[in-house]
């Protein structure tokens, strides 16, 4: 016999009440969207039928109201620019796209921003390791453009773009205020032109004067070597679609030859999928989280190790630089809270910030911070970074041809 609670009984009971209840709320409530929505759809529509975008601002005039906000004044600048601006004619889709740039920079992180349809296609190509450009990442930090890293075999590597390298001209245009987006947008472009940056590099004192040209930029974001005969080298150039695909195919790789140890180089990646960071972290960690996301001081979604775990106790390095962002840096935090993998190289850039990606029916895109990334020991990526275990500093610029100091001393340890 089955024990059913008093709540449940009295629920049973009175079933038939709340039902005729419900039902006819639904049905109230239907009835007056469809009158409203008929309503709606008269004042925002022509004689035939199609919708008017005047008349859609119109309305949404009349039902923008706020008790902090005056939005008569956001329509009057509206209406002003189109009235008066020398440029004419002044299109509403572009003030349109522009205000929601504009509200997204508002708030006053880097990371988040609005995507006008083109450029959501274009941040969509970057993703998936197809684009035409000169292959590095950008961030803003502390209001200035900057370079996170540049792609290994890609225009930007090839003319002497380095991490932390701050971009104050496009051209001829000057970056102060600009956001990732109007940096991107300057900077890409059609395979075979020029652009010129104007840079700031750290120990040199004036700006230099980099002219790179641009081209069609497809890398891979995952390529295995061998090292010795029997170190496996693993270069992740960033977290994309294919990432995964790849590692487990190199894993398999890795585990017929065998290897004696990994090296797995995170330097100069910006980051990207989260999933992907998850599912690489936990080929060497069985089990516990790889990551916690904090949406606020009592909100945390833990992603626990998943997965078949096939690099666990296979000695391993993990190569860090500033260029280290987003999801390389999961992975080298997770690796080092856990004691898997010894860290070795530069502090990373420190970009532990969480982005949901929404794109909408126009073909725009919003990517907005909504939560921050933790290590298994609960370190704040995004305040600190990820601290080598072993400092190993690069000078590019005293490195002969060929020579990897970093990759040299991964090999050391691993002997």
């Amino acid at each position: 016999m089955v024990d059913i609670s008093p709540i449940k009984q009295r629920a049973r009971r009175y079933a038939g009440v709340y039902l005729a209840i419900i039902l006819f709320f639904i049905s109230f409530g239907l009835g007056f969207l469809f009158g409203k929505g008929w309503l709606t759809k008269n004042q925002i529509t022509d004689s035939n039928g199609q919708v008017e975008i005047t008349k859609v601002i119109d309305i949404n005039r009349y039902f923008s109201k706020s008790d902090s906000v005056d939005f008569d004044q956001f329509w009057k600048v509206w209406d002003l620019l189109k009235a008066n601006y020398p440029k004419q004619p002044v299109k509403d889709v572009d003030l349109f796209y522009g205000a929601m740039q504009g509200m997204v920079y508002a708030l006053g992180d880097p990371y988040s921003m609005y995507f006008p349809p083109k450029a959501a296609d274009e941040y969509n190509k970057g993703l998936s390791g197809e684009f035409e450009g000169i292959g590095a990442e950008l961030s803003v930090k502390f209001g200035i453009l900057v370079v996170v890293s540049p792609l290994p075999d890609t225009p930007a590597q090839r003319a002497g773009l380095r991490a932390g390298d701050q971009i104050i001209k496009i051209n001829d245009k000057d970056t102060k205020g600009m956001d990732v987006n109007g940096g991107v947008g300057l900077i890409r472009g059609k395979a075979g032109t020029n652009v010129t940056l104007t840079i700031l590099r750290k120990d040199e004192e004036k700006p230099l004067k980099v002219t790179i040209a641009r081209a069609k930029i497809n890398v891979p974001s995952v390529m295995l070597s061998w090292k010795d005969g029997d170190i496996a080298y693993l270069r992740i150039m960033q977290f994309s679609e294919d990432t995964q695909d790849l590692f487990s195919k190199y894993i398999n790789q890795i585990k017929l030859r065998p290897a004696k140890g990994i090296i797995l180089d995170l330097r100069n990646n910006p980051g990207g999928y989260l999933e992907s960071a998850v599912d690489m972290g936990s080929e060497w960690i069985k089990s516990g989280p790889i990551v916690s996301e904090r949406f606020s001081t009592t909100t945390i979604n833990i992603h626990e190790s998943r997965g078949s775990h096939r690099l666990v106790g296979i000695k391993t390095i993990v190569l860090v630089n500033g260029g280290s962002a987003s999801a390389s840096e999961i992975v080298a935090g997770a690796l080092q809270d856990t004691k898997t993998a010894t860290i070795i190289g530069e502090k990373t850039f420190g970009k532990g910030s969480v982005q949901d990606y929404q794109t909408f029916s126009d073909g725009s895109a919003l990517k907005l911070t909504v939560a921050e990334w933790l290590t298994p020991n609960k370190k704040n990526i995004n305040e600190s970074g990820i601290t080598p275990d072993i400092v190993v500093v690069e000078d590019v610029a005293k490195e002969k041809v060929g020579e990897d100091v970093m990759v040299d001393k991964a090999l050391e340890l691993l002997k």
